[in-house]
């Protein structure tokens, strides 16, 4: 299949312009099986082919499997950097169309208790890598963890992804409700993914409008949606972002509409928009 990318956008440099910080994105959803991992990779993609130097975390420390999905074989993870055997420049492997992948191995529990050396590690190694990424774009767990709302709540910007299950909207609302009391998140970014058409990721945005605007009072952006295409879990099958492996199904095309459109987002504002600012709030120093 032809990709849906212009040559111009193709053969844009992996160097875009200067930027004063790094964009965070954390993708995040109330449960499991609504696809963000696979809105993650396709995003990252379709970030750097039009232009623009992406880091994925793979924050879902439980579960994580972005390097799976993407047919990756990491030798080392960020465990190995908390110990002081790598740097993190050592850890991040290249994927598809140039991104780069953080990850971070499953089952860390040195992420939620450092020691103060590892703190010290980890934020001199982040801001570091800080310097060559323009958008970092964080994989976090399902659910209401801490690690998930730690990193939902540090990032810039947070899109959840939901899908029109009954379950997904009611632990998406949960979600929200604990970034909104505890950590005072008042905007959020929705995606709807694996919809039949238009009409249906409508009606599943609004039902959870409806219930934030009223019992939360907080603001929901409609980022659009990803139909359900028979050809992303072929692509998962091989190991492949579907964007890459089918670039003209359904699907890619409409994450490749998301990612214009998160590209042309406006310049992130501090304070909240750096990669230190990010990990100074997960790991504050002693």
């Amino acid at each position: 299949m032809k990709s849906e990318f212009s040559e111009e956008e193709a053969a844009m440099p992996a160097m875009a312009q200067e930027s004063p910080c790094t964009r965070v994105i954390a993708v995040t959803s109330g449960k499991g099986g609504v696809g963000k991992t696979n809105v993650v990779a396709n995003l990252a993609i379709g970030l750097a082919r039009v232009g623009k130097r992406v880091l994925v975390l793979d924050a879902d420390l439980g579960l994580g499997n972005i390097d799976v999905l993407l047919g990756l074989v990491p030798r080392y993870t960020l465990e190995h950097v908390l110990c002081g055997s790598h740097r993190l420049s050592d850890i991040i492997i290249q994927g598809p169309a140039g991104i780069a992948v953080l990850p971070a191995g499953s089952g860390l529990p040195q992420l939620t208790s450092l020691t103060d050396s590892q703190q010290l590690i980890l934020q001199s190694e982040l801001e570091q890598v800080a310097d060559t990424v323009e958008v970092l774009l964080i994989d976090t767990g399902a659910g209401v963890s801490p690690n998930v709302t730690f990193f939902a709540a540090a990032a810039q910007e947070t899109i959840v992804v939901i899908s029109p299950e009954p379950t997904s909207l009611t632990d998406a609302y949960a979600l929200m409700k604990v970034l909104c009391r505890q950590h005072r998140e008042r905007r959020f970014k929705v995606l709807v993914n694996m919809v039949k058409s238009q009409r249906e990721a409508t009606q599943t945005f609004r039902k959870l409008d409806v219930a934030a605007e009223r019992f939360l009072n907080v603001s929901l952006e409609y980022l659009g949606f990803i139909p359900l295409d028979d050809y992303l879990p072929m692509a998962v099958i091989e190991q492949k972002a579907v964007v890459e492996r089918f670039p003209c199904s359904p699907a890619s095309r409409a994450f490749v509409q998301l990612a214009k459109k998160v590209a042309e987002w406006p310049d992130p504002q501090l304070p909240k928009s750096t990669v230190q600012f990010l990990w100074q709030q997960l790991i504050p120093m002693s």
